[in-house]
């Protein structure tokens, strides 16, 4: 039985997704989900499913919701004792390996570490492929708006890093269209600007990665009030000292 966080909250055995009807349901295996086979207290559950808008008994509305989550468990295939009741809290008795998340983190630890920028890449692309989509996108709540915005930062890290671990492996031309999107994804991003600007370089288009950085450079003086910061500026002048022709290409 595997658990999905990466996208709608919900479980998977054998092929099938099982997914719990209840949003409060939902966000109890989330927040258990979240650090598995570790004691998460009552009152840090409860503020996290139903945060200022409380239940007249907030202990006994969370314990319906373990009730109906070990059910739901139950309904995919579990024994329904994953969920954990101790003094004063709950945890969910799983392998992390058993939870997407979890898998995506390993996955990118294990790519960080890795000596060889292909098995980097590699490594960076398993933990991309991962089913996804905007992380518990249906759980509602000020707890689930801070995780969701945590691990979009974090899903957003792992394609950068992947780019430029690619980008080290001699793979610029089959970077450029993805990079290009992800620079239109995150216009202000100077990072990814550096790598799509590099790889258009190595592609032999030294004027275009120049006009992405006078257009990168517009948009944060115009939105932000400020210049480039000194990774971007580096990148820019090194672009132009191998081609000192271009220079006049950019303000």
């Amino acid at each position: 039985m595997d658990f999905q966080l990466l996208g709608a909250v919900s479980v998977v055995s054998g092929g099938r997704q099982v997914r719990p009807s209840s949003g409060r349901v939902r966000s109890l295996l989330a927040s258990v989900a979240w650090q598995p086979r570790e004691f998460v207290p009552d009152e840090r559950l409860i503020s996290r499913i139903w945060g200022e808008d409380m239940p007249v008994d907030p202990r006994d509305a969370l314990y319906t919701c373990a009730k109906r989550l070990r059910r739901t468990l139950a309904e995919a295939g579990g024994a329904g004792r994953e969920v954990v009741r101790l003094r004063g809290g709950y945890l969910l008795d799983v392998d992390p390996e058993r939870i997407d998340l979890h898998r995506f983190r390993q996955l990118v630890r294990q790519a960080r570490l890795a000596v060889d920028d292909n098995a980097a890449a590699c490594l960076y692309d398993r933990a991309l492929r991962l089913p996804a989509g905007a992380p518990l996108a249906d759980v509602d709540s000020p707890w689930a708006d801070g995780a969701r915005a945590a691990l979009c930062r974090e899903q957003l890290s792992a394609r950068t890093a992947a780019a430029a671990a690619w980008l080290a492996a001699g793979r610029h031309a089959e970077l450029v269209p993805d990079l290009v999107h992800l620079a239109e994804e995150h216009p202000l991003d100077e990072a990814i600007t550096g790598l799509l600007m590099e790889a258009l370089h190595r592609c032999g288009h030294q004027a275009e990665a120049l006009e992405r950085y006078a257009g990168i450079r517009a948009r944060l003086v115009e939105q932000l009030g400020d210049e480039p910061g000194p990774a971007l500026r580096q990148t820019h002048q090194r672009l132009l000292r191998r081609n000192p022709g271009l220079s006049r290409a950019v303000p």
